[in-house]
């Protein structure tokens, strides 16, 4: 087995200069697995992230969830890609997310040779057996337009394969509880979770989406689609023609999300999709996720929600918010809803509520819908206002874009477009 080692302060100048700083380790042919262990000082202001790029590409990211990791031809760690190990150069990615004005000394041990037990993998496997299907609540059926039907999703969620705290079938299983019909597993800056996505999706009997969160310092983006990495390295405005490129969709995430609010420039490649609710608007009488997405483009950006949900002690359980999204009436069971909800995100067939029994706003060709939200109002994009006045209302949609529904209070109620 050969040690490589690395030992080093790192300050505020080498944050400068890239968040982001590789360390190359030598990997021999035939080499039987790779463990690396980060130390981090146990001192206030320091956040490292740490992950693992191989001689032919990207091979996992582990964020600040953990300090070790191991790559095998059979097996890895959650959240990196198990198989043979390529000969070359590797790198130990580091992210400086947080270091305090003295800096921090990091110590990084990367051994390549046989790997006797690949920290993580046993837990995973044992959370997984313990999850049971659970019971799916009663189907809301929702008048649609002929050839199409309304369903459920929720597109943000995270599992042990990034920062979450549970395995994919959980995931699989709050989704089912919640009244969901697709779940977008989207772990942060890797694909290995996306391996088990089909074989759970079909076990619980809900489509699990293949997504990733893009995720930098300057604002996180979910590409989904079995589409490949996308370099969170690279700048923002490559993502969206990567991801386009590939045949995926792409989402800015929590635009007004705190410290993960974005502020990467794009200049005038905008995605198609923007997560317009999130778990963190509590108030919903703050217009400003509302005022975003007017600014954005109230035409050209197709609404989506996102739980974000990580562990329990999350803003919100999955399908809070509710994504409806229109798809292909003809789509049944997981394998085929997955594709469908891609094609109807695509098409900009969505429209988001509070939660799966909550009010919802539902455009059906060249009228809206609007269920269990009297005395409430409906604001088209040109600023033009209806009142709704009874339980279930049918409506003329006279302009195309993003309508949202309010009550006399000034909460919003659902959005669609």
């Amino acid at each position: 087995m050969a040690v490589t080692s690395f030992t080093r302060r790192w300050t505020l100048d080498d944050r400068a200069e890239s968040v982001w700083h590789s360390l190359p380790v030598d990997v021999p042919p035939g080499c039987e697995g790779l463990l690396v262990t980060l130390t981090v000082p146990d001192i206030d202001g320091v956040v490292i992230d740490i992950g693992c790029e191989g001689a032919d590409g990207w091979r996992g990211w582990s964020g600040g969830a953990r300090r070790t990791f191991a790559i095998t031809p059979n097996a890895a760690t959650p959240g990196y890609l198990a198989g043979e190990l390529e000969p070359g150069t590797w790198w130990v990615v580091l992210g400086l997310h947080r270091l305090p004005v003295e800096g921090a000394e990091l110590v990084v041990e990367a051994m390549t040779g046989p790997v006797s037990v690949v920290p993580g993998l046993a837990e995973y496997a044992a959370a997984t057996e313990a999850v049971v299907v659970p019971a799916r609540p009663p189907r809301r059926n929702l008048p649609s337009t002929d050839g199409l039907r309304w369903v459920t999703g929720d597109f943000h969620a995270h599992s042990l394969h990034s920062d979450g705290s549970t395995p994919i079938a959980n995931l699989a299983a709050l989704g089912v509880s919640a009244g969901l019909d697709v779940l977008a597993c989207t772990d942060h800056n890797t694909e290995a979770h996306h391996l088990e996505l089909p074989s759970v999706g079909r076990r619980f009997g809900i489509g699990l989406i293949p997504g990733q969160e893009v995720t930098t310092e300057s604002g996180h983006a979910n590409a989904f689609g079995a589409i490949g990495v996308i370099d969170f390295r690279r700048p923002a405005a490559e993502w969206v023609k990567e991801v386009a490129g590939r045949g995926g969709l792409l989402s800015i995430n929590h635009p007004l999300g705190g410290d993960c609010s974005w502020r990467q420039p794009l200049g005038t490649a905008h995605p198609p999709l923007a997560e317009i609710w999130h778990s963190s608007w509590l108030d919903r009488r703050w217009g400003g996720p509302i005022a975003w997405w007017e600014a954005w483009g109230l035409s050209t950006t197709t609404p989506i929600g996102g739980s974000d949900w990580h562990n329990p002690s999350s803003l919100s359980l999955p399908g809070a918010p509710t994504t409806w999204i229109a798809v292909d009436a003809s789509a049944e069971g997981p394998d085929e809803l997955v594709p469908a909800v891609l094609e109807g995100l695509a098409a900009g067939r969505t429209s988001v509520s509070a939660g799966y029994n909550a009010p919802v706003l539902l455009r059906n060709g060249d009228e809206f819908v609007v269920l269990g939200a009297p005395n409430t109002v409906l604001i088209a994009p040109d600023g033009s206002r209806r009142a709704v006045r009874s339980d279930a209302e049918t409506l003329p949609a006279e302009q195309s874009g993003g309508h949202v529904l309010a009550t006399h209070t000034g909460e919003f109620v659902a959005v669609s477009h």
